[in-house]
Order: C-alpha cells, then sequence, then structure tokens
C-alpha cells in the first residue's frame, strides 16, 4: 500500500483490521484523515469549536480515537465510527473532570438521540472498552501513589519483591498482623509518625514473635500503606495474596 489514493478506495473496517496488525502507515492515515471527525467530537463536548494545533483537549481526543481503534472489535456490533466517537467523548469528559475537579455539567447519554443510540450493543461494547481502560488508568495512578507513599517509609516496590512471604501461611499471618495495627489507633498513629513498626507493643497484641515480626517489618508496613489509603484496586489485590 504505497498511496493514499489506494488506502482512500479500501473500507474503513479493513484499514482498522490493518493497522491492528501493526501497519503503521494505515494508523497514520487513518489518525491523520479523521482529525476534522475528532475536532467535531471534542467540540461537542467542550461547546466551543477546537483547535487541533493548540488545544489540549484534541490531543485526549486524537489519543482516545487512537485506542479505540487499535480496540476496536467488529463482532460486538458496534460501527467503529460511533464506537469511537463515544469512547473520544468519554475521554475528553474525564479529562476535563480531572482538571477542573469539579464534575462536568452534562451528561454524557444526553449527548445522544434515539437513533444513534438503537443498537445496545454499541453502548456495550464501548462501556466495556472504556471500563477496562478505567481500570487500568486507576490503577496505575494507585500504584503511582503507593510508590511515593513507600519512598517515605524508606522502602521500594523492588523490595517488596524479595521480602514478600513466600508461604501463604506467612503472608496471612503478615496481612493480619498489619490490619491489627491499622485498627489500634494509637499504633496505627505511632506508625504514621514514626515510620517504623513498634514491634514491642505490637507484640502484645498478637501471637507473632518479635523476630518474625521484624523479619517481615517491611512486607508489614507495605500492607499498612495500602490499607491506610484510599487504594480501591490495591485492596482488591490484597484480598487474593493471601
Amino acid at each position: 500500500m504505497s498511496s493514499n489514493q489506494s488506502l482512500k478506495e479500501r473500507p474503513l473496517e479493513d484499514m482498522i483490521a490493518l493497522a491492528q496488525q501493526g501497519d503503521q502507515s494505515v494508523q497514520n492515515h487513518l489518525l491523520k484523515s479523521y482529525q476534522p471527525f475528532i475536532a467535531k467530537c471534542v467540540s461537542e463536548v467542550c461547546k466551543c469549536y477546537i483547535d487541533p494545533k493548540t488545544d489540549d483537549e484534541f490531543s485526549i481526543g486524537l489519543n482516545a480515537f487512537n485506542d479505540a481503534m487499535m480496540s476496536y472489535c467488529p463482532d460486538k456490533g458496534s460501527s467503529f465510527l460511533t464506537f469511537s466517537k463515544l469512547v473520544v467523548k468519554r475521554k475528553v469528559i474525564d479529562y476535563i473532570r480531572y482538571v477542573q475537579k469539579t464534575p462536568v455539567a452534562m451528561s454524557l447519554d444526553d449527548s445522544y438521540d434515539e437513533e444513534q443510540m438503537e443498537n445496545p450493543a454499541e453502548v456495550l461494547a464501548v462501556n466495556e472498552f472504556y471500563r477496562k481502560n478505567q481500570d487500568v488508568l486507576y490503577l496505575r495512578e494507585e500504584i503511582f501513589d503507593f510508590k511515593e507513599k513507600l519512598r517515605s517509609y524508606k522502602l521500594s516496590l523492588a523490595q517488596l519483591a524479595d521480602v514478600s512471604p513466600k508461604h501463604k501461611d506467612a503472608r496471612e499471618t503478615a496481612i493480619a498482623v498489619a490490619r491489627t495495627l491499622h485498627n489500634d489507633t494509637d499504633l496505627r498513629y505511632y506508625v504514621r509518625k514514626k515510620k517504623k513498626l513498634p514491634l514491642k507493643d505490637l507484640a502484645k497484641l498478637i501471637n507473632v514473635s518479635k523476630k518474625t515480626l521484624e523479619r517481615n517489618r517491611k512486607f508489614i508496613l507495605s500492607i499498612f500503606i495500602i490499607l491506610d489509603e484510599d487504594y480501591t484496586y490495591l485492596k482488591e489485590y490484597l484480598k487474593g495474596m493471601g
């Protein structure tokens, strides 16, 4: 495929498939050709003219269009343009919410008429895509914040990989210790302030030796941090660590 003319003659769905297979020339062609479409989608959210050269919202929309292109599955019952339009709009709405730290005064579904929404499969497809991408985004943000909190305790993710108890019983015990630590008001305050375990006081509350507590100190502190923060995804992960 050597010319834009030959690309234009191909059905859109075929070009999407080629882009997903790694054809960057097709991918770049679609990203360039559909910039007016992307700008229109973004403008509908922002309620104003969007300049592709200067507005950050357009960059968000362009990246969202690319994500939609690489994730699109025709078997889900959605046309690509409808699917990508929904993805672009949702990504831009999320960006505006993030920048403004306040809800955008619009409902996503209110922006579509009955004709556009007549195929429930289209909505289901984009909802599935959106949820998975949001999960990845939020988990990534939690991990980034977790790394920062670990640093304040002079810990790191690399260290945790080395000190995490190998046996299930040992992990369950360490997690139980962290929960006991976090549930006690005085001990929780101590750990937050001193950034270390109150070994002597903790040993009085649980049937675990100070030697074992010291050996698992870093792991227990890391679990304490997760319990002490608003980490929805990491706490779910914690449930499966036993």
